[in-house]
């Protein structure tokens, strides 16, 4: 792997699972993270997401709010709710930027609050941020 090309991944700079319906959303931001040096993985939906984390262990999961089956909300109270992965930060994705929506996913557990359509600034300062944080910690 060239360290040169932004476009492969480095499992050191860190997992990340994005969870979305949309595909555009999934691989815009794969698109961007991939270039930002993370490892990504991709869920569809909450069912697909919880089927995965085991398996990815992702240093932060962005959350889709609005999916089908199992939403954002029911899916991040999930992953939080299991020791292993209750330190993850996890991101909630919405179009909408209301109050309520927030407080909602902070019930629930999310760390952060991510307004789509984001930009790839945006989406790396995020991951970035969080991974900072854990190495501090």
């Amino acid at each position: 792997m060239s360290t040169l090309d932004p476009t492969e991944s480095s499992p050191a700079a860190g997992r990340v699972l994005v969870i979305d319906d949309s595909n555009t959303i999934r691989r815009s931001a794969e698109i961007f993270l991939r270039q930002g040096g993370y490892e990504v993985f991709l869920a569809e939906d909450g069912f697909d997401a919880l089927a995965k984390v085991n398996d990815c262990e992702p240093h932060v999961i962005f959350c889709d709010i609005l999916m089908p089956r199992l939403d954002g909300y029911q899916t991040c109270a999930i992953i939080k709710r299991n020791p292993r992965f209750a330190a993850v930060p996890v991101v909630m994705l919405s179009s909408k930027d209301g109050v309520f929506d927030k407080a909602r996913g902070r019930m629930v557990g999310s760390d952060d609050y991510l307004t789509k359509p984001f930009t790839k600034d945006q989406l790396l300062q995020v991951v970035a941020r969080f991974r900072a944080a854990a190495e501090q910690a």
